[in-house]
């Protein structure tokens, strides 16, 4: 990942806690401890992040309760809750609050973890869906996103394949600014593996000669990270 995605983890077993909070940070995630749902509000409050992993049974406040809570603060960000109940009626209840996910221990930390990335990646594809600009003006360029055209100065344009396209539009949307690897494979190919990676460094060479007629804009590549356009 470009960056450590922040976790809440609220567990009131100790040792499985510690462990499990261990294990995510192992794990390229950025996880934070919580004993209980009071102290877990807390945190929620005082810090920013991107995922909550919830135990439900608990002393003080129970997960479903602090889920609630959570979801008066702030209505989109995922939700995992862990319990040692098999019973329906918890489980749909779990839903219906807004869970994303439902885990019942014992658990494979391993499906955890797919769980986790596969919340991140849909939500990716999600926030990827919201209304974008159809024409950029940037240095000498015009680029138009509906018909998928690029215009250097007075010069014919340039149809673009949709692929071509989409990773233009993305740099454009991050101008002077880092556009991760992973948002870009996850939003234009819906997949991160090792091969969809490498066909994406073709796209951004053949975007790199489009532009190259400008010398005040370039692509550089962020090591290990992604790219960044440089205007």
């Amino acid at each position: 990942m470009s960056k450590r995605k922040k976790i809440l983890l609220v567990e009131d077993d100790p040792n499985f806690g510690s462990i499990l909070n261990d294990y995510l940070n192992l794990h390229s995630y950025s996880s934070t401890l919580a004993k209980n749902g009071i102290e877990g509000l807390e945190k929620f409050k005082k810090y920013s992040f991107d995922l909550c992993i919830l135990d439900v049974m608990m002393p003080f406040k129970d997960g479903f309760t602090l889920a609630e809570e959570i979801r008066e603060i702030d209505e989109d960000i995922p939700i995992v809750f862990l319990t040692a109940k098999s019973l329906k009626d918890d489980i749909i209840k779990g839903f219906k609050i807004g869970a994303d996910d439902y885990l019942i221990k014992p658990f494979d930390s391993e499906i955890l973890l797919l769980k986790i990335k596969s919340i991140f990646k849909r939500k990716l594809i999600e926030d990827s869906k919201v209304e974008t600009k159809e024409q950029y003006n940037f240095s000498s360029f015009v680029y138009n996103s509906k018909f998928r055209t690029l215009r250097f100065k007075e010069e014919d344009e340039i149809n673009l394949s949709p692929k071509e396209s989409k990773l233009l539009q993305l740099l454009l949307q991050n101008t002077n600014d880092l556009t991760s690897r992973e948002e870009a494979l996850v939003k234009i190919w819906n997949d991160d593996n090792y091969f969809t990676s490498r066909s994406m460094d073709v796209y951004v060479t053949k975007i790199r000669k489009y532009l190259k007629k400008d010398p005040t804009i370039s692509i550089e590549n962020i090591h290990g990270k992604g790219f960044k356009l440089n205007v």
